[in-house]
C-alpha cells in the first residue's frame, strides 16, 4: 500500500509541476500594468502629459516572429506616440511617433 501511495504522490506532484509551469509561460500582464511599463520607459526620456491602452489583446507578426500585444499610446508636449506593447512582458516592440 505504501508503494502505491508515495507513487501517486510522484504524479500528482508532477502534474501539479507541469501545469504550473504551463500557466505561468502562457500567463498574461495585465493592460494596466503594459501601460505603466510603457509610462516608464518614456519619462526616461522627456515629461508625459498623456497615455491610453487598449484592453483588448491583439497578436502581430514583426519580423518574423508573433507576439501578443496591447496597443497604447503616449502624448508628450513635442507630439504623440503609438506604441505595441509585447502582453507578457510590457517590453515595447515598437513605437512609431504620430
Amino acid at each position: 500500500m505504501r508503494i502505491k501511495t508515495f507513487l501517486t504522490g510522484i504524479v500528482v506532484g508532477a502534474a501539479t509541476a507541469y501545469i504550473w509551469n504551463e500557466w505561468q509561460h502562457n500567463r498574461l500582464i495585465s493592460s494596466e500594468q503594459a501601460l505603466q511599463k510603457a509610462k516608464q520607459a518614456f519619462q526616461q526620456t522627456g515629461e508625459i502629459t498623456g497615455s491610453w491602452i487598449q484592453t483588448t489583446v491583439e497578436t502581430v507578426e514583426k519580423n518574423g516572429l508573433r507576439y501578443n500585444i496591447y496597443r497604447g499610446g503616449i502624448t508628450r508636449p513635442t507630439g504623440a506616440y503609438e506604441c505595441l506593447i509585447d502582453a507578457k512582458t510590457g517590453t515595447i516592440i515598437e513605437a512609431k511617433k504620430l
